[in-house]
C-alpha cells in the first residue's frame, strides 16, 4: 500500500491540512501536496482508465509527463478537463473526479474491451470501418464520435479570467533547476538582462532530490533576486519557441491559490535575443508486460514523491534497471525506512558505485534478469522474473505493492527543435541531444538557442551545473558582453557503470507479453502495435506515429517516443538516428484555451473601435452600424423619424446643400522609402510612381490570384513618401498584406511602412456649399484652380493643423480633411457650429452608399466577393497599359479570367421603380444539373435614391454592357418577380461636373 510517512518531506507544510474531494470522496493532505501526492498518500492507487482499453492506471510520473492522472477538476463554471493531478497542486476544497469509466472508477464495463483486444491492434479502424459503406453514417461514425475524446466537456462558460503580459529580454533561461539558475547568475553577471523562469512551484528542479546542491541553490536564488535586471518566476512554464525570439510561456496564477476575479492563467509573450534551455531531462520507463499496472512507476518519481511529499508508493519496491540511476531510488527508499526484496538489473555484473552501496544494504541484485510480468490488476501484489535473453517464461516471482522502473534518460530537447535545431543521437545514453553545430538561427544567421544541463546531455549533477554556468555565459557572450568562465562548487561526481539499451524486456519476448506491455499508456499503444505497423509497411517514424497513435495524446509522447522509436527500428533492422524522430511542436504541454484568448472575451472578444467623434455621434441620436471592429454612424434620425426616413433626408441635403461625414474610419497607411513607388506599382494595378507629390490618384489592389481586394486614394506627399487610404474594414488586412510581400519576397527593398488608421480624425466635408464652409473657418485657398479635383494640400483651417484631400466619394463637391485624432472632436464641432447656416447636416454610412451608388461608384465587399476582377467592373481605366507587371497580372490573364462570357458590371432599374432584393438573382432560361434555374446575373448593390425617386441597382451581369435596355426577371423570397432593365451603372451626373466645382 502506499501510504504517507510519519516524518519528512521537503516540500510539505504539515502544520497546514488541505481537505479535498476525489470522486465524492473526502481525503486530506498538507500544503506543499500536489494532487497526485496527496492520492497517494491516502493509498489512492487507482486514478482513472485508459483511453482505448479501459485499463486500470495508477500515477507514473511526478511531473508535465505524466499520462495516467488526468483529472476532471472543479464543478460549475470552474470546471475544467484532463488536468495533471501531477502537476496540479494542492489547495483547500479542491474537487477531482477521474476520467474515462463507467459507471465508476473501480467497476467500469469499458473494461470489457480488453476482451476484444486481439481485434483493436494498430489502425484496426481503418481497416474495420470501410465496409459496408452505408454502416459509416449511420453506424460507425456515431459510435466513434460517441467515443472519442477524455474527460467531459465543459457545459457552460468559463468563470476564470486570463491576461497575457509582454517581455523584452536579454536572456530568457527556461528552467529554474541548479543549471538554470547558474546559467542564469553567469549571464546576469555579465550585464544581461535575464528572465529565469521555472514551471514548478519551488527552484532547484530534480537537485535537491538527487543531489547535494541546497546551499547553492540558496544562494543563487538570493543573489539572482537582488540583481535589477534580473526577473524570476515560478510556476511559468516555457511553452514554445518562434522565430526571431519570439517565446511564449504558460504562467499558471490562480491554480494553486483560487481566487475569485483575480486571473488565473497568464500567457507570456516574450522577445529574447538569446535563449538557454535548461529544461533537464525525463526519466524512461522499461517496456515488459503489466508496465501499466497501478503501483509500477519510474524510480525518480518514486524517490520525488519519498523526498519531496513523504508519500511512500509501496511498502515492499522492487526496481527494475537496465542503469545505475535506479539505485538511487532504492538508497532513498532505504534511508526512509521502505523495503526493497529485490533490484532487476537487465545488466551482467552491474559495478558503480551506487550498485555496489545497495549491496552493502543487504539488497538482491539479479543481474543479467528481466522482468517478465507484473500480478496485480488494481495494484501490484508481485512480479515475476526471467533471464534477460529469454522469451518471457518466469523462474521465479517476488511478492511487492510497487515496482520503480528506470530505462535511462532523454534530455528535454523541446525548445531547442521548435525553431530548427538538429539534435545528434547519443549512443552510451541512448537518447537525442542537440547538435551545437545546427542551432536555430535567428533573422541574422546566428543561433540563439543553446542548452544547458540534462538537457544538453550532461547528466550527472556536477556535470549538468557546470554545463548551465557554460550555457549562460555563451549567451552573454553572443549578445557582445564579456563573460568569464563561470566556475561553483560541485560535489564529486558518482561512477557509474555503462547503461544497457533494453527497449523490450525480455529481449526475445513471445507475442503474449508483447501484446501486454505498453509504449503509450495513454493511448494503449502496445509494444506488438508498433511491430505490426513496420510489418505492414509504416517505415516512417511519422506515418507509424499515425498509425498507431504512438505519441500522440496529451502528454505528446514524452514517455513513449524514445522507446517507440528503438522498437520501429529494431523492427525494420535500421538504427535509430537512421529511423529518425517526430518533429517536437509547441506547446511544450498542452495549455488552456482561456490564456490563449487572454482578456478577448465576452465584451472585449472584438475590441470595440471608436472614431474621436464618437461621444458627438452619440449624443446626436444616432443609429450604429458595425463595420469591422469600429461602429460607424448609419444614419440619424430625428424625433418622430424613421431611420429609413433619416436616410433620405440626409442624401437629399448633401446633394442640395451640406453634408459631414465622418471618414476617420478609413485605413491610413504611410509608405515611404526609396523603393515606395516601386513597391506600390506591384500592389496597384496602375502606376503610382509617376505620381506627383500633391496629387492623389485612385487606384485598386489585387491578390496574387488576380481578385480585386481594395481600393482607394493614393496620395504622394513626398519623393519617397505615399499616403495610401484603404476600406474602412482592409486597413490590417492590407497592412499585413503589404508587410507579408515586403518580409517573405521583396526583403531587399527599401521600404517601411506603417498604419496611421487611427493617428488622424478625418472629416468629409460634401456638397454644393462645402467650398463655403471651409472658407468661412479660413486659414487655407479652397478654389479650384489651387486645389483642384484630386490634388491635396496642408496647412491651418480655423487654428487646425490640415491636411485637406480633394477626393469625392458621393460624386459633389467634397474635401476630406485630416486632423490629428486629439483635434478631431474639437474640429467637428467647429464645423458643425459654423456649417449651421449653410444647411449643415451630419450623414451617415446608407446615405454614402446611397450616394456612391447614384454615381456607379463600386464598393469593395459589395460589387466584390473574393472571384471578381478590375476587368468585370468596367475598370480597364484603372489598369496601367505600361507597366509589364502587377500583383494579379498574370492571374487575370488565365482562360477563365478573359472567358468573354464572364459577369460584367451594369446598372439595373426596375420597370415600376421598385427597389430590387438585395442579392437576387436573375434568371435564364432551362435547368442545371441540380435541377435549379439557370441564372444570368446577381443584383450587388440596390437602393432607393431619393434623388431620382426610385429604385436604382447594381449587379454583374452575363455579357451586361452590350445588353443595354434587355429587361431581365429576378425572383424575390416572397414570389414576386422583378422586372429590371439593363442601364448604365451612372446614374447621377455622368460628365462629374458636380464634382470638378
Amino acid at each position: 500500500m502506499s501510504q504517507r510517512l510519519a516524518t519528512g518531506g521537503r516540500l510539505i507544510d504539515r502544520s497546514q491540512p488541505r481537505s479535498f474531494t476525489f470522486n465524492g470522496k473526502t481525503l486530506q493532505g498538507y500544503a506543499g501536496d500536489t494532487l497526485a501526492s496527496a492520492l497517494l498518500g491516502a493509498d489512492q492507487m487507482l486514478v482513472g482508465r485508459s483511453f482505448k482499453y479501459h485499463r486500470p492506471r495508477g500515477v507514473v510520473a511526478s511531473g508535465a509527463e505524466e499520462p495516467n492522472a488526468l483529472m476532471n477538476m472543479g464543478e460549475g463554471e470552474l470546471f475544467e478537463p484532463n488536468q495533471r493531478a501531477t502537476t496540479t497542486e494542492l489547495f483547500e476544497g479542491l474537487i477531482a473526479r477521474s476520467q474515462n469509466h463507467w459507471p465508476s472508477l473501480d467497476y467500469d464495463i469499458g473494461a470489457l474491451n480488453q476482451l476484444a483486444a486481439p481485434f483493436f491492434s494498430a489502425g484496426f479502424y481503418y481497416k474495420t470501418f470501410i465496409h459496408p459503406r452505408a454502416a459509416w453514417k449511420h453506424l460507425f461514425e456515431p459510435f466513434i464520435r460517441k467515443s472519442a475524446g477524455l474527460g467531459q466537456a465543459p457545459k457552460g462558460a468559463d468563470g476564470d479570467i486570463y491576461e497575457h503580459y509582454y517581455a523584452h529580454v536579454d536572456v530568457l533561461v527556461i528552467g529554474g533547476g541548479i543549471a538554470g539558475l547558474r546559467a542564469a547568475h553567469a549571464a546576469a553577471s555579465a550585464g544581461a538582462r535575464v528572465l529565469v523562469i521555472e514551471q514548478s512551484a519551488t527552484w532547484g528542479g530534480r537537485a535537491p532530490v538527487d543531489d547535494d546542491f541546497a546551499s547553492e541553490i540558496n544562494a543563487l536564488v538570493a543573489e539572482l533576486a537582488a540583481m535589477d535586471d534580473v526577473q524570476m518566476r515560478l510556476r511559468l512554464m516555457g511553452a514554445g519557441v518562434y522565430d526571431h525570439g519570439f517565446v511564449t510561456g504558460y504562467e499558471r496564477l490562480r491554480d494553486h491559490a483560487p481566487k475569485p476575479g483575480a486571473p488565473r492563467h497568464r500567457l507570456w509573450k516574450i522577445r529574447a535575443q538569446q535563449v538557454v534551455s535548461c529544461t533537464g531531462a525525463i526519466e524512461r520507463p522499461l517496456s515488459f508486460a503489466g508496465n501499466d499496472r497501478p503501483g509500477v512507476m519510474l524510480a525518480s518519481a518514486m524517490r520525488d514523491y519519498v523526498v519531496n511529499h513523504a508519500v511512500a508508493p509501496g511498502q515492499r519496491t522492487v526496481l527494475v534497471t537496465n542503469n545505475d540511476d535506479g539505485y538511487r531510488t532504492v538508497l532513498c527508499l532505504l534511508d526512509h525506512g521502505l523495503e526493497v526484496p529485490l533490484v532487476i538489473d537487465a545488466r551482467r555484473n552491474p559495478e558503480g558505485t551506487l550498485a555496489a552501496k545497495a549491496r552493502a544494504r543487504g539488497v538482491t541484485i539479479r543481474d543479467g534478469y528481466a522482468a517478465a510480468g507484473v500480478r496485480g490488476t488494481k495494484r501490484v501484489t508481485g512480479i515475476e522474473i526471467c533471464p534477460i535473453e529469454g522469451s518471457g517464461g518466469a523462474v521465479d516471482t517476488v511478492e511487492c505493492d510497487a515496482v520503480a522502473m528506470s530505462g535511462g534518460w532523454s534530455p528535454v530537447v523541446h525548445f531547442y527543435s521548435h525553431c530548427g535545431g538538429k539534435l545528434l543521437w547519443d549512443e552510451a545514453g541512448a537518447f537525442f541531444y542537440p547538435d551545437a553545430a545546427k542551432p536555430p538561427l535567428n533573422q541574422s544567421g546566428a543561433g540563439f538557442v543553446r542548452c544547458g544541463g540534462a538537457a544538453n546531455g550532461a547528466l550527472q549533477g556536477a556535470e549538468a551545473a557546470q554545463c548551465g554556468g557554460q550555457a549562460g555565459a555563451e549567451a552573454a557572450r553572443a549578445l557582445g558582453l564579456t563573460a568569464p568562465v563561470p566556475s561553483g562548487p560541485a560535489p564529486e561526481p558518482q561512477a557509474e557503470a555503462p547503461l544497457m539499451p533494453v527497449w523490450v524486456m525480455p529481449l526475445n519476448a513471445d507475442y503474449h507479453r508483447r501484446s501486454h506491455t505498453w509504449l503509450d499508456f495513454q493511448n494503449d499503444v502496445k509494444l506488438s502495435d508498433v511491430q505490426l505497423a513496420a510489418r505492414e509497411g509504416y517505415e516512417s517514424v511519422e506515418h507509424t506515429k499515425r498509425y498507431t497513435t504512438l505519441g500522440m495524446a496529451t502528454d505528446q509522447g514524452k514517455l513513449s517516443n524514445i522507446n517507440g522509436l528503438a522498437v520501429l527500428s529494431d523492427a525494420l533492422d535500421a538504427s535509430i538516428p537512421q529511423v529518425g524522430t517526430t518533429t517536437f511542436r509547441p506547446p511544450y504541454t498542452p495549455i488552456s484555451l482561456g490564456s490563449i484568448a487572454g482578456e478577448a472575451r465576452g465584451d472585449t472578444f472584438q475590441p470595440l473601435r471608436r472614431t474621436p467623434m464618437h461621444d458627438w455621434h452619440e449624443a446626436n441620436g444616432v443609429h450604429w452600424e458595425p463595420v469591422g471592429h469600429w461602429r460607424r454612424p448609419y444614419a440619424y434620425p430625428r424625433s418622430g423619424e424613421t431611420v429609413e426616413q433619416a436616410v433620405h433626408r440626409e442624401v437629399k441635403n448633401t446633394r442640395e446643400a451640406l453634408g459631414l461625414l465622418d471618414a476617420s474610419t478609413l485605413g491610413k497607411i504611410l509608405v515611404t522609402g526609396p523603393d515606395a513607388g516601386k513597391f506600390l506599382d506591384m500592389l496597384y494595378t496602375n502606376m503610382m510612381s509617376s505620381l506627383k507629390p500633391g496629387r492623389c490618384r485612385y487606384g485598386l489592389m489585387c491578390n496574387e490570384n488576380g481578385f480585386l481586394m481594395d481600393d482607394g486614394v493614393v496620395a504622394r506627399l513626398d519623393e519617397n513618401s505615399f499616403l495610401v487610404h484603404t476600406t474602412s474594414g482592409g486597413a490590417e488586412h492590407i497592412h499585413a498584406h503589404m508587410e507579408d510581400w515586403l518580409q517573405c519576397e521583396w526583403w531587399d527593398w527599401q521600404v517601411h511602412t506603417v498604419n496611421l488608421t487611427e493617428e488622424y480624425a478625418q472629416i468629409a466635408v460634401v456638397g454644393p456649399h462645402a467650398r463655403k464652409l471651409l472658407e468661412k473657418l479660413g486659414g487655407m485657398d479652397f478654389s479650384a484652380e489651387n486645389l483642384p479635383f484630386m490634388g491635396w494640400a496642408e496647412g491651418q483651417i480655423g487654428g487646425f493643423d490640415t491636411r485637406v484631400f480633394r477626393i469625392s466619394f458621393s460624386g459633389e463637391l467634397s474635401f476630406e480633411v485630416a486632423v490629428p485624432a486629439a483635434q478631431g472632436a474639437a474640429f467637428w464641432d467647429r464645423l458643425v457650429k459654423e456649417g449651421a447656416d449653410l444647411g449643415l447636416m451630419p450623414y451617415g454610412t446608407e446615405a454614402l452608399h446611397i450616394l456612391r451608388a447614384e454615381k456607379g461608384f463600386i464598393m469593395i465587399g459589395d460589387e466584390t466577393d473574393g472571384t471578381v476582377i478590375p476587368q468585370d467592373l468596367g475598370l480597364h481605366w484603372a489598369i496601367s497599359k505600361k507597366k509589364t507587371d502587377y500583383l494579379g497580372k498574370r492571374a487575370q490573364e488565365r482562360p477563365h479570367m478573359t472567358d468573354p462570357a464572364r459577369w460584367k458590371l451594369v446598372g439595373l432599374e426596375t420597370i415600376s421603380g421598385a427597389v430590387l432584393p438585395d442579392g437576387a438573382y436573375a434568371t435564364a432560361p432551362g435547368y442545371n444539373a441540380n435541377d435549379q434555374r439557370n441564372t444570368q446575373g446577381r443584383v450587388t448593390s440596390t437602393y432607393y435614391s431619393p434623388t431620382l425617386e426610385r429604385g436604382i441597382a447594381m449587379g454583374l451581369v452575363l455579357n451586361g454592357p452590350d445588353r443595354m435596355g434587355e429587361v431581365l426577371n429576378f425572383p424575390g423570397t416572397n414570389g414576386q418577380i422583378y422586372r429590371a432593365r439593363i442601364v448604365d451603372p451612372v446614374f447621377y451626373d455622368k460628365e462629374g461636373a458636380k464634382q470638378n466645382v
